[in-house]
């Protein structure tokens, strides 16, 4: 346990903060988005402060670790603590939620209400992804739901009701298998106990496994999302406001992600085994159908949301590869989507703000009046469809080699699955490109620009995008700034899935006995 309790004081100071916002006197909301910024920047300073001073990267365990008994009955604590699955996302947490927070500059209507929620929901993220202890994951995954459906609800635009009400329906209903499961995993054997650590060692039937992956599976597949489970993310992006925009596209499909890298492979690694060629179909899925859907859409926050969806059709691939190149990528992938995703969304909320409109009809020629708008928009874009040197580019180049390098498939499937991939790959710039013309080039929209006041780019507009394209372009020329803080742990979950894959332990069992090491090739079983 560490001297100082970082980890607890990151995730409780923005929510022990946000309860002052009440007792400020202010009236028009300028002094309280100053107060939720400098709460955003401490907490932020102080996570790269632990990282920093308490980290250690080439360490694959647990650690900033604090543990304090709550329900000494049940064995319910309060355990958190950070390895190289959860370090890079809790430090992109605090970085897109402290722009995010500068990205709500302009709301006006019930400003202490709505910077309430967004530090309980900084509180809230991180917590999802630091705790140790399942039922805790469960309070703090059900604890981020409330802020975002209020958030949605409230400042969303004009279906946003209905928006809010498909978002809690669908991630409650998930959270029903994720409450399930976690009784079912802790109650299991003889010791009674939610903490992951033990949860993770205890020998689950085969069946059991094949249960909890299923239904995991589920609730984690609402969240990234996985199609045919995706349906309430374009329709939440299409109402709510740019910095929900960013904590949705940033962090939230992120705990998704994490928690299939956690629980499903983490602790059901048999049952990983089989289900990773479904896992490569669905993220094939979502990588090909997402990128189709994009080219209909005429709504720009609805063509910007099934983008998203394709993009994190890579992290489902890179999980299933059973390589250590290819889980690397999809860790980074998540990460990068992170930084994208929030930048393109951060310039749709910027666009609507000037021309109070969302079809892509209805615009056309803007860049002609701002040139620091096109320039970002640009950038943004280059970023998504994976330019060479940008974070994009690195994380799906690294899971593309590591499935097409992997040994646990069968050669004809990962050359279709490669193929239908790569035809994802070649219609995201397809329809970025074509976006942009719509919205940037051509003749001006007359009546557009008449009823409009077309500015360009505000300083605070420019410092946002500038300061997520540096990481961006930064995790492009030198992957290993972001890689190092991971490799340790990867390499460690790599190890351990491959030891659960049939072919090896019986490769192994059989050189064993016949005393002979000097001829051993370890390989994956092909998986048909």
């Amino acid at each position: 346990m560490t001297q100082f309790p970082w980890l607890s004081f990151i995730i409780l100071f923005p929510i022990v903060a946000g309860l002052f916002i009440p007792f400020i006197p202010d009236k028009d909301g300028k002094t309280v988005r100053w107060y939720s910024l400098v709460v955003g920047l401490i907490d932020f300073a102080v996570i790269v402060y632990a990282f920093y001073t308490g980290y250690d990267l080439s360490n694959p365990e647990l650690q900033l670790v604090e543990s304090y008994t709550w329900i000494p009955e049940i064995d319910l604590k309060w355990s958190v603590g950070a390895d190289g699955l959860s370090m890079p996302l809790i430090l992109l947490t605090g970085f897109i939620t402290t722009l995010a927070i500068m990205a709500a500059w302009p709301v006006t209507f019930k400003p202490k209400l709505f910077y309430f929620l967004m530090l309980a929901m900084y509180g809230g993220q991180i917590a999802v992804f630091a705790v140790q202890d399942m039922l805790l994951f469960f309070f703090a995954w059900e604890l981020e739901l409330v802020p975002v459906y209020l958030i949605l609800s409230i400042w969303g635009g004009k279906k946003r009701l209905y928006a809010a009400t498909k978002f809690i329906l669908y991630t409650a209903g998930g959270s029903l298998f994720i409450l399930l499961g976690a009784l079912t995993m802790a109650l299991y054997g003889d010791t009674v106990s939610f903490d992951m650590s033990i949860i993770a060692g205890k020998d689950f039937p085969f069946k059991l496994q094949m249960l909890l992956y299923g239904g995991f599976l589920i609730a984690y597949g609402v969240k990234l999302p996985i199609f045919p489970l995706h349906t309430w993310l374009p329709d939440a992006h299409g109402e709510a406001t740019a910095p929900a925009h960013m904590l949705l596209a940033g962090i939230l499909l992120k705990m998704g992600g994490y928690a299939l890298f956690r629980m499903n492979a983490g602790m059901l690694p048999d049952a990983h085994v089989y289900f990773g060629p479904i896992l490569v179909i669905l993220g094939v899925v979502n990588i090909v159908y997402a990128a189709l859907t994009s080219f209909a859409q005429r709504n720009l926050k609805r063509k910007i949301a099934y983008s998203s969806i394709s993009h994190m059709g890579f992290v489902l691939i890179g999980l299933a590869s059973f390589t250590n190149l290819g889980i690397s990528g999809a860790i980074l992938q998540m990460i990068s989507h992170g930084l994208i995703g929030a930048s393109l969304f951060f310039m749709v909320g910027a666009t609507y703000d000037r021309t109070h409109t969302l079809m892509l009809d209805e615009m056309g020629g803007i860049g002609q009046r701002m040139k620091k708008i096109f320039a970002m928009w640009t950038t943004c874009s280059f970023a998504s469809l994976a330019l060479p040197g940008m974070s994009g580019f690195v994380a799906e180049l690294m899971v593309f080699v590591g499935f097409a390098t992997s040994d646990a498939y069968n050669p004809i499937f990962k050359v279709i699955t490669v193929i239908l991939a790569a035809v994802g790959v070649i219609l995201t710039p397809i329809y970025l490109l074509s976006m942009l013309r719509e919205i940037l080039y051509g003749e001006e929209n007359k009546e557009l620009v008449e009823h409009t006041n077309l500015i360009d780019a505000e300083p605070r507009e420019v410092f946002v995008i500038a300061c997520l394209l540096i990481p961006i372009i930064g995790i492009g020329l030198y992957p290993k700034i972001v890689t190092q803080i991971y490799d340790a742990t990867a390499t460690q979950l790599t190890e351990m899935l491959r030891g659960h894959v049939p072919s090896i332990i019986s490769t192994t069992d059989s050189v064993v006995q016949d005393g002979d090491l000097s001829m051993v090739t370890l390989r994956a079983p092909e998986i048909k």
